[in-house]
């Protein structure tokens, strides 16, 4: 287990994603380790997500609490499942060399740099629970939070697919392996962190484009993803329940809320 914290470690310094890590066109992180630390971090998101329904005034509710902590890495992990499917074939259709597992294991990736910015961001959560009543207010506050966790994850994604475009492959003899090495090390001297963009080449346009139509198909349909599995937070006006009926979306009931919040 402690290895795979290590892994996500390297993950979030950008140790695993650098072209020499890249040799063979995929990341060598082991995808069920990070599989469990994402799930991990996500329940301890969930868990400073709920605490706003211990904390009210009408007295606590476990049962949000732990609602909340099992739902959030649903909530990514049904993602995940949804999504995929689309980005290997947006992958399929710029010319790019991932394998489907190699795909996979990058989409698990990203959302562990996603998951991690999100943990870290639970205890300030955790603080605005314990002091402030307004639920509206929270909805923002934790939108907030996903936003920019959301952002960070997906800009990684789209940086190493580009770093990924750069590998030189597994080179047969010495001499192609020292022009290798030469080419990535050059290219790898002013990129050492996980987000931080290949200034000598960069992806097509094209390319670019293709995945950023991806990357705003995956936001809405992870917005969504949280509707369906509402509530996370926990009404103090309404009573517990699993899951709320359908009606309206994601999006109107944003709205709804910064509405409430400033009138």
């Amino acid at each position: 287990m402690k290895t795979w914290w290590s892994d996500l470690d390297r993950i979030l310094r950008g140790e695993a994603t650098r072209l020499s890590a890249l040799r063979r066109g995929s990341i060598e992180i082991p995808a069920g380790g990070i599989t469990f630390v994402l799930v991990i971090l996500a329940m301890f998101y969930g868990a400073c997500m709920g605490s706003f329904a211990i904390l009210k005034e009408s007295g606590p509710s476990l049962w949000q609490l732990v609602a909340s902590t099992v739902k959030v890495p649903a909530l990514f992990v049904l993602t995940l499942l949804v999504t995929f499917p689309s980005l290997y074939v947006f992958n399929a259709l710029v010319g790019s060399r991932l394998a489907l597992v190699s795909a996979l294991k990058l989409l698990v990736v990203s959302l562990a740099v996603m998951v991690s910015v999100l943990a870290s961001l639970g205890p300030i959560v955790a603080f605005f629970s314990a002091s402030t009543t307004t639920y509206a207010f929270m909805i923002l506050i934790n939108v907030l939070a996903f936003g920019v966790s959301g952002l960070l994850g997906l800009l990684f994604l789209l940086r190493t697919l580009q770093r990924l475009s750069l590998v030189v492959p597994e080179p047969e003899t010495e001499a192609s392996e020292e022009v290798g090495d030469e080419k990535e090390n050059s290219a790898e001297v002013k990129s050492t962190g996980a987000l931080e963009p290949m200034t000598d080449q960069i992806l097509g346009r094209h390319v670019t484009t293709v995945f950023r139509c991806w990357v705003i198909l995956f936001g809405v349909v992870g917005a969504q993803m949280g509707w369906i599995l509402r509530p996370f937070i926990g009404n103090p006006a309404r009573p517990f329940t699993w899951f709320r009926e359908r009606d309206s979306n994601f999006f109107e009931a944003f709205w709804a809320a910064l509405v409430s919040l400033f009138t």
